[in-house]
């Protein structure tokens, strides 16, 4: 089952091509900040759990932001998982995979981003039917050349890198056959969030949105 829901959400993210990475301090801003990325044109949003607002601004953005389709990024074990399912989450994310998450994941109904950065990692979630992966820490890991160069002997794998990806080298990435989105915070500035500039994450989403056309 869940090698199937990993292919849909490769399948989605390809659609979305630019997913924007949050972490969030109160389930207020949460709100403010998926209206804004919706009414800029994103609405496949990851919450990364790395604040203790994290599970209820899925939780409000769920409640509050019907169009937009909010997932939990940051996930380290089944019990994060669980916790995230139950705020709404609606796509689990994680930096990279360990066995217990692979098992547990089986009974999710939601689907699941395993990260891997290594063609041994690829190749083991591949074998256990994940076909598309989250590339983390992309620049620090050898960034587009690294995935460049796993395209060929990892034909059918691909990937979602995240982690110093901004507008200046997102194209580069999205460029490549085997990513089929890119993650990033570029678009939701810590400092526009504070200050309350919805207006600026809005226009951010609008330029990020043109990076769907793959060039």
């Amino acid at each position: 089952m869940q090698s199937e829901l990993n292919r849909a959400l490769g399948d989605t993210l390809y659609r979305a091509a630019v997913v924007p990475v949050l972490t969030l301090d109160t389930a207020e801003d949460a709100v403010a900040v998926a209206r804004a990325l919706a009414h800029g044109g994103l609405d496949l949003i990851e919450v990364t759990l790395r604040t203790p607002a994290a599970l209820d601004a899925i939780r409000a953005i769920r409640s509050e932001v019907p169009q937009a389709r909010v997932g939990a990024g940051t996930v380290l074990s089944p019990e994060q998982a669980q916790d995230a399912m139950g705020a709404g989450a609606r796509f689990i994310v994680s930096p990279g995979m360990t066995p217990r998450l692979i098992e547990a994941a089986q009974s999710w109904p939601v689907p699941f981003l395993p990260g891997a950065v290594t063609a041994s990692e690829a190749m083991a979630l591949s074998d256990l039917g994940y076909r598309s992966l989250k590339f983390f820490p992309a620049e620090a890991a050898g960034g587009a050349r690294a995935l460049k160069a796993l395209a060929a002997p990892l034909a059918g794998i691909t990937f979602c890198p995240t982690g110093g990806i901004d507008l200046g080298n997102a194209r580069e990435y999205l460029g490549l056959d085997n990513v089929v989105a890119i993650g990033g915070s570029w678009i939701v500035p810590r400092e526009a969030v504070a200050s309350g500039d919805w207006r600026r994450i809005t226009a951010l989403a609008e330029e990020a949105v043109v990076l769907r056309r793959r060039g």
